[in-house]
């Protein structure tokens, strides 16, 4: 593992500690990790997100109610289950 040197406020360096001392995790490398591959993992969401909507975005306009909207949405739901 690559090893680093940080500094972290007040506020955050008891938070950290406060979750070891709680045994929520055994180091606050521990923690820092996987506070990090939470971050990570959010911003796949985020970008798979933000892909759909560009696609829809590009997708065009449409004339259809919103009653029409939903029934072939919950259609597409449907032909994917």
């Amino acid at each position: 593992m690559a090893r680093q040197s940080i500094s972290f406020t007040r506020p955050n360096d008891e938070w950290l500690k406060t979750q070891v001392d709680n045994q929520e995790y055994s180091s606050k490398s521990e923690l820092v990790n996987d506070l990090i591959r939470q971050a990570r993992n959010q911003q796949i969401e985020i970008d798979w997100i933000r892909a759909k909507l560009e696609k829809s975005e590009n997708s065009g306009f449409t004339n259809d109610s919103k009653e029409q909207i939903l029934t072939q949405s919950k259609s597409r739901l449907n032909d994917q289950v």
